[in-house]
């Protein structure tokens, strides 16, 4: 793939049709100048081989100027090479209808199994953070390589109500930029003009990527295509999980219970803490965090525009074996680190030898005096 990073020097061609016309003006002069009693007969009687040394020599002029006017426009190339380290970060939704028993023995003990065995099954050079997001979205494990810290962690996770899906992409792409220099952090909507980072070009990715796993709809928090947005300018790719069935039971009277409370500050619109009170969180489709009667309101246009967004997929899973088969069959494994290389150098030196070339022929083609 071929991009550019001064595309506007490409008004600079309209040389190149200009001496076309330049020169055809030029021959059409020097034939004014004669007069013959049959053009064709003077056209039958030049040789092929002079009709391409006069305009061979030409021909290389104009290419070799066309590459130079493209080499101004520092063309740039997108070159896949092996990332040395990959960062996955595991962005979990515990929002209250995760309580749901549709998917024995709830869906956030099958999710936690799932990400668990996701967790076992990666080699010693993957990162993995870890997510967690209801009402607002909290990075509750930096990427690490620590498995075991990892798996404590998804064991720990709690509930609360409403769903931020946006929120859970930007603290994604904090918690890849922690660890990853090359990576800027996410960029509130207050914050000043011009301090966004310059967007990576299509097609270039980060070495790392998203893993979002949802059962509801956003309701709280920024738009959650937004926030895919500012992920592909960084060249961070989301892929989401839409987790559960059509009809999703009662829910599971113990899931998560003992966390539910106050969101630190004291709003009763949060559910409580992650380790002793720290996080808490929205429910997608809870009808306010009741007992039964959730309904499947996973917002599939949504986390498939976020994918989309992004460069990556948007995969449904309505059982727990869908769902391990959903993290078995992610590109993890293939993460490579997408970089920009500028091969201006390449049409400069290609256009400085068209160039050479023309006039080097055009002098020992010249007819003698």
């Amino acid at each position: 793939m071929i991009g550019l990073l001064f595309p506007l020097a490409l008004i600079l061609l309209v040389l190149v049709p200009a001496l076309v016309a330049d020169r055809i003006l030029m021959s059409r002069r020097r034939r004014a100048g004669v007069r013959y009693s049959s053009l064709s007969l003077i056209r039958d009687a030049v040789p092929r081989s002079s009709r391409i040394r006069r305009h061979l020599p030409f021909a290389l002029f104009a290419i070799g100027i066309t590459s130079l006017v493209v080499a101004m426009a520092r063309p740039v190339t997108i070159v896949s090479v092996p990332a040395g380290q990959t960062t996955v970060i595991l962005a979990m939704d515990v929002s209250r209808s995760m309580c749901a028993t549709d998917i024995a023995p709830n869906r956030l003990l099958a999710a936690e199994a799932a990400a668990a065995s996701f967790i076992e099954r990666q080699g010693s050079t993957t990162q993995i953070g870890i997510v967690a997001f209801a009402g607002f979205a909290e990075i509750v494990q930096s990427p690490t390589t620590d498995q075991e810290v990892l798996l404590d962690v998804i064991r720990s996770l709690a509930t609360g109500r409403r769903t931020a899906v946006g929120s859970a992409i930007l603290e994604s792409i904090d918690a890849i930029a922690e660890v990853d220099k090359s990576v800027a952090p996410s960029q509130t909507e207050d914050a000043p003009p011009g301090t966004a980072p310059e967007p990576v070009p299509a097609g270039a990715y980060a070495a790392a990527i998203v893993v979002l796993l949802t059962d509801g709809a956003s309701n709280a928090g920024p738009e959650p295509v937004d926030a895919a947005r500012q992920a592909a300018a960084r060249g961070i790719r989301v892929y989401t999980i839409g987790f559960g069935t059509d009809d999703p039971g009662a829910q599971n009277p113990r899931c998560g219970q003992q966390f539910i409370g106050g969101e630190p500050g004291g709003s009763p619109d949060f559910g409580g803490g992650f380790g002793g009170g720290g996080f808490g969180g929205g429910g997608g489709g809870a009808g306010g965090g009741g007992g039964a009667g959730f309904r499947r309101s996973i917002d599939e246009a949504t986390l498939i525009a976020v994918a989309d967004a992004t460069g990556a997929t948007y995969y449904p899973a309505e059982s727990a074996d869908e769902l391990q088969a959903v993290l078995a069959n992610l590109p993890t494994n293939l993460i490579t680190k997408h970089e920009v290389t500028e091969v201006s150098v390449v049409f400069a030196a290609l256009g400085a030898l068209l160039i050479a070339t023309a006039i080097m022929l055009g002098q020992a083609w010249r007819p003698l005096p």
